[in-house]
Formats: structure tokens, C-alpha cells, sequence
């Protein structure tokens, strides 16, 4: 069978900020319709991954390249890349005081996708429909962005905007951080409504196994000192759950790279 076209690659990254070196050479392809995670310690790498796709100005990048289908994404601005569809879930979404959810999500999408798909039918289904899956009621629109949010509204409405504005590749930092277990199953879904079966992708940033049990990545890379030491399927999340980051190197320096 032919080989799918990657719609993500990320080729000997070397990155890092100021005189800080933070990654060293990783390497990432990520086909249509794949959702890949990554997982590390503290300061390994992950979300400087994720802002450094994305084109945080902060970051220095030394060496290497990443390519959304085909496209230089390196030499584009950070609106460029929203335009070309790269989208970032934040870890801790700001609040926009006077600023309803549904005209906030209006904009969001006429801007990405184009006015057409802001308007009319089919955006009212879409909005409905992806509610619904998220289980958000429609006084939801009503209210401002961020504003008095739980934890798990926040990440719920992050997930709605991915599922509206549809882009080619959503980037998930700690989507799952202080959610409860009906949350991390309905945020899970929407991952999975998105990205599965579509020639979207997706990279999921997180600590634990939690949430990939239910959206069951194609594949789990492990980060550490800015380095990808293994990559495995979600039985790697469970094993790193259960043992710790220690056992994992402790297994390479005797077996070699996972």
C-alpha cells in the first residue's frame, strides 16, 4: 500500500531560547488524519515544541525545518500559519471581558476559513451540532470569552474552536490538565470528531495517559532533554504512568532507543 504524503514534518528541530538550548534534533511526521502525543518531564521540551510550531518570536531556531503540507511553516508569521491552519489550544486561555463567545466565534471562523463559512445554515448546524457534542448549552454563546470560565470550560470552548475553524493541524498543550473524568471523555470526543477520518492532524501535549486512553494516539513520543528518546503506541503512556521516566532511561541505556 502507498504510503500517505505527511501533512506535518518536523526535521532535526534544534531550537531554544536566548543562550538556553531546549530541543536537539527531534524529528516528527504526522499523516492525514493521525493524532500524535507527546509526553516529558517538566521542562523537556513539550510546549516550546508546541509554540515554536505555532511561531512564538521568543524562540530561537538554529537548525531543521517543519513543513505543513509542503508549506515552510519557518517562514511565515504566526497569523500566516493560523491562515494556513495551524491551530494552538492553550494551556491557560486569556479571558476577554466584553467579548461574547458567539460573536468571538464568528470572527474566529470568518477570519480562518473565510466569511462564507461564518454565516448562513450551515454554520448554525456546525456550531449546534459541535455543542451538543461537547455537551455546552446555547446560553454559552452569550457569555464572555473566558470570563468567570471553570477550568473545564476553558478547555471545552477551546476544543469548540478547533472543531469550527476545522485547521490542518491543531496543537493541544495540556488540554487535559485539571479536568475532571466526564471532562477528559467529552474533550476526548471532540479531539476524536475533528481529526479522525478527516485530512486534519493533530499533536496532543500532556503528562498523562488520561486523555490518551480515549483518543488512542497513532503514535506516543517521549521527550527528554529536548531530545525524542522513544516513540511507541498508548501502551507507552501506560507504562510510563506506571514506572516513571526513570525506568524508561534506565531501559534505553540497556536495550538502546525504544
Amino acid at each position: 500500500m502507498e504510503s500517505k504524503t505527511p501533512l506535518l514534518e518536523i526535521v532535526n528541530l534544534h531550537a531554544g531560547i536566548e543562550d538556553n538550548k531546549i530541543l536537539n534534533g527531534i524529528n516528527i511526521e504526522i499523516g492525514p488524519g493521525e493524532i500524535h502525543a507527546i509526553m516529558g518531564r517538566n521542562g523537556s521540551g513539550k510546549t516550546t515544541t508546541a509554540n515554536i510550531i505555532m511561531g512564538h518570536p521568543d524562540f530561537d531556531i538554529e537548525e531543521g525545518k517543519i513543513n505543513l503540507n509542503g508549506i515552510n511553516l519557518l517562514e511565515l508569521e504566526p497569523w500566516e500559519r493560523a491562515k494556513n491552519g495551524v491551530f494552538l489550544s492553550f494551556q491557560y486561555p486569556q479571558a476577554v471581558p466584553g467579548l461574547q463567545v458567539g460573536n468571538f466565534l464568528k470572527k474566529s471562523v470568518a477570519s480562518i476559513r473565510g466569511a462564507d463559512a461564518a454565516k448562513g445554515v450551515n454554520f448554525r448546524g456546525l456550531l449546534k451540532d459541535s455543542m451538543k457534542e461537547l455537551n455546552m448549552p446555547s446560553s454559552f454563546l452569550s457569555r464572555y470569552v473566558n470570563d468567570g470560565f471553570s477550568g473545564g470550560e476553558k478547555k471545552r470552548f477551546e476544543i469548540l474552536q478547533m472543531m469550527l475553524l476545522q485547521p490542518k493541524l491543531a496543537i493541544l498543550d495540556e488540554t487535559d490538565s485539571g479536568l475532571d473524568i466526564d471532562g477528559i471523555k467529552t474533550v476526548a470526543t471532540g479531539i476524536n470528531s475533528a481529526i479522525r477520518g478527516t485530512d486534519s492532524g493533530a499533536l496532543i501535549i500532556t503528562h498523562y495517559s488520561r486523555i490518551l486512553d480515549h483518543v488512542k494516539p497513532d503514535k506516543i513520543h517521549v521527550l527528554i532533554d529536548g531530545k525524542i528518546v522513544a516513540t511507541g503506541d498508548a501502551s507507552l503512556a501506560n507504562d510510563l504512568e506506571e514506572n516513571g521516566y526513570d525506568w524508561l532511561e534506565n531501559k534505553i541505556k540497556s536495550e538502546g532507543e525504544v
